[in-house]
């Protein structure tokens, strides 16, 4: 189309040989390309089909030189006639690897100029079409962009060659950390040790009645990944102001009771406390927004400008608006919308590939049952919030409907799916004058934070 057009595609024959002929001359720069290259970023067939037989190749620990690479391209099915003559060619050409990166770095460079311009067209085409809506349409082009930046294609059938070879580079880096958690810590070891941490594309919901620790739980998670894993974490708050959010992140990390924040009436050792904690919350990368109004395309949307982001928070579901909405619901409306909403929170989780923790209300339908510890079904609206989500996980209180219980400080958190593993309970301790939640076995001043 685009020599129709009279456009020259943005390609350099001489780049993605030079890369062919460096990795084929010496096999140790291998790894270096590999970095910085995949092979859809080359834009001849016969060098794409070479490169991507010595990438397999070398994720595999096989020997790497032009006799066994000719002899890899007929077993993977891309050997042609002129191949063997080809590769003959390129390593002549090619008279030093030493300068191979900048080779590589012309090769990717063109692959994203190529794409660039296909993403214009087809944000143009959109547009021309006129199918759909201009909000719909911007956030179309927004995610095609936004992809671009991470270095991936929105769509589109992949071999399955190439996702072997994903599986196995993730195999590898899973063995290579020794038993470490693949996700992102919640600073609570039981609950990790059930759920494998919070991982990349998932999205976790942590549902209960209100006033049993949905935001403080959140907090917890928020606090110990950017203060011990020094992550960057987004926090869309629907129900609580930026102030009060901070106040209770403060309390928690000064371990100073919230109650006496709020009224003032603080120690000296207090206040050297919180102005210790101040300093050290003010140099972690938490970023809050407090608009209530806020829909999943605007949070998606401000979460594609943050550079490295590691996770999303979410206060909470069922105060979320659906694109375009208003507050007037029917009970059949608010329904479909929830469950449109957790379906694009899914989708956000997969596109951001980050950890997305939405907080979900219970409905009252456990107030009912003589036990009353959370179910699936009691989700409000559930609708397809239980099949969306990865990881559901239920918070219940002995103490929060019986205060003469033997443990009124026992807090239960019920994993009600695991797509990772099993369910089951975990048991942690609540920390009322902190509104927070720590490891059954901890005590007051042995905290990680």
């Amino acid at each position: 189309m685009d020599e129709l057009l009279g456009r020259k595609t943005p390609h350099s024959v001489a780049a993605e040989q030079a890369v062919i002929g460096s990795m084929l001359i010496d096999p140790r720069c291998i790894p270096d390309v590999l970095e910085k290259l995949k092979a859809d970023e080359f834009y001849v067939q016969l060098n794409r089909n070479i490169f991507d037989t010595m990438a397999a190749m070398f994720a595999y620990g096989q020997t790497i030189d032009p006799v066994t690479v000719l002899d890899q391209m007929k077993v993977r099915g891309v050997y042609e006639d002129n191949c063997e003559s080809f590769v003959a060619e390129v390593m002549r050409i090619t008279p030093t690897a030493a300068n191979v990166l900048e080779y590589a770095a012309i090769v990717r460079d063109k692959a994203l100029m190529r794409r660039l311009a296909e993403t214009a067209d087809d944000i143009n085409n959109m547009v021309q079409e006129g199918s759909g809506e201009a909000e719909d349409m911007l956030e179309a082009a927004e995610r095609k962009i936004y992809a671009l930046r991470q270095g991936r294609v929105v769509g589109g059938l992949m071999p399955i060659s190439s996702v072997v070879q994903n599986v196995f580079d993730s195999l590898e880096e899973a063995a290579a950390s020794g038993g470490k958690l693949p996700g992102i810590s919640t600073g609570l070891p039981d609950l990790d040790k059930t759920i494998l941490g919070l991982n990349k594309s998932e999205f976790i919901l942590i549902a209960a009645r209100p006033g049993m620790g949905k935001t403080s739980i959140a907090l917890n998670i928020a606090l110990y990944a950017a203060m011990n894993l020094h992550k960057t974490i987004a926090i869309f708050s629907l129900e609580m102001s930026r102030e009060q959010l901070v106040s209770r992140l403060l309390s928690r990390a000064a371990l100073v009771p919230s109650q006496h924040l709020l009224t003032g009436q603080l120690s000296e050792q207090q206040w050297r406390s919180i102005a210790d904690a101040a300093q050290t919350l003010s140099a972690t990368d938490i970023r809050i927004d407090d608009n209530p109004t806020l829909t999943v395309s605007e949070m998606n949307a401000q979460c594609r400008r943050i550079p490295n982001l590691d996770m999303v928070i979410i206060d909470y579901l069922q105060l979320m608006q659906s694109a375009g909405s208003g507050h007037s619901w029917s009970n059949e409306s608010r329904t479909q919308a929830v469950s449109d909403i957790s379906r694009m929170l899914k989708i956000m989780a997969k596109e951001l590939n980050i950890p997305v923790v939405c907080l979900s209300q219970l409905s009252r339908a456990n107030e009912s049952r003589t036990n009353k510890r959370p179910m699936l079904s009691d989700l409000r609206e559930s609708g397809a919030i239980e099949q969306d989500a990865d990881v559901v996980i239920g918070l219940y209180r002995e103490g929060y409907y019986n205060n003469e219980c033997e443990n009124p400080n026992l807090a239960e958190a019920i994993v009600l799916k695991n797509r990772k593993g099993e369910t089951g309970t975990v048991e942690l301790a609540w920390l009322p004058e902190y509104t927070s939640f720590g490891s059954v076995e901890k005590r007051r001043g042995e905290d990680d934070y």
